[in-house]
């Protein structure tokens, strides 16, 4: 598990499957940056990680200020899945 900072936005939302240099990832959660105060263009802090971490990350599980961070531009991810299915 890691922390993923993407300059710009590719259309992500929570549970979007990103491949970035050699790593394909799933993302736990996303937090938006700098829409009103800021850096010039929005900011996505992700958590991502492989599918079998999930579970250590709904249980917090990890501490979050210890995980390692990458950072990349928006047009160096290529997106798999934009969002999670929807589970009703």
């Amino acid at each position: 598990m890691k922390q993923l900072i993407i300059h710009g936005d590719p259309g992500i939302r929570n549970g979007a499957i990103i491949r970035y240099g050699e790593s394909e990832v799933v993302c736990f959660g996303i937090n938006r940056n700098g829409e009103y105060h800021g850096p010039d263009r929005v900011q996505l802090w992700c958590t991502v990680g492989e599918e079998d971490e999930y579970e250590d990350y709904e249980r917090r599980n990890y501490m979050p200020h210890f995980l390692d961070v990458d950072h990349v531009e928006a047009e160096d991810v290529e997106v798999i899945r934009p969002k999670a299915d929807l589970a009703i």
